[in-house]
């Protein structure tokens, strides 16, 4: 699959199959989270990766009780090193270049997810400071996302997009 047909093919799944996904299979996609474009090429990110069950529920009940989070064979919880983007950039690397570099690696890894024939989800709507308490994340790490990963059970159409008319500005908005 060519990158444009990945990025069209790409959606966002909540159903899974019981299948299992393979340890080979994650570090491929955290081998594309790796490669993201970072500030400074300072790479801010640490993956969280959770099978054991007892763990996924309690995330996805800190995930305002988005039960599909455990349904799947893994969940990922990408953070992002404030510290470590912080000892170049000050102020703007912990509060956004961090950000903005996870963001990067998230993409890639659903773009890879796609690729390999897994379906994955975006969830950054979550209790921050629970997931924190329950993964053990360090001060100056801050979880951005959680991304279950599994084979698809769904099949979702395409979402609608805004046209390139719409988005599109040339020199001054």
């Amino acid at each position: 699959m060519d990158v444009f047909e990945t990025i069209r093919s790409r959606r966002s799944i909540r159903a899974f199959t019981g299948e299992d996904v393979s340890d080979e299979q994650i570090e491929k996609i955290l081998e594309a989270a790796r490669w993201a474009p970072s500030a400074g090429n300072l790479q801010p990110w640490e993956f969280i990766i959770i099978r054991r069950p007892e763990i996924k529920r309690e995330v996805a009940r800190a995930a305002l009780n988005q039960t599909f989070i455990e349904e799947a064979p893994v969940v990922i919880v990408v953070c992002a090193n404030e510290i470590r983007s912080g000892s170049v950039y000050g102020s703007r690397g912990m509060n956004l270049y961090c950000i903005q570099d996870t963001a990067a690696a998230i993409e890639n890894m659903l773009l890879a997810a796609c690729a390999l024939g897994l379906g994955a989800c975006w969830v950054g709507a979550f209790n921050e400071e629970e997931v924190r308490r329950i993964l053990k994340i360090p001060k100056g790490v801050r979880p951005v996302a959680i991304i279950p990963i599994g084979h698809p059970a769904e099949k979702p159409a395409p979402p609608r997009r805004r046209t390139l008319k719409e988005i599109m500005h040339y020199e001054t908005f």
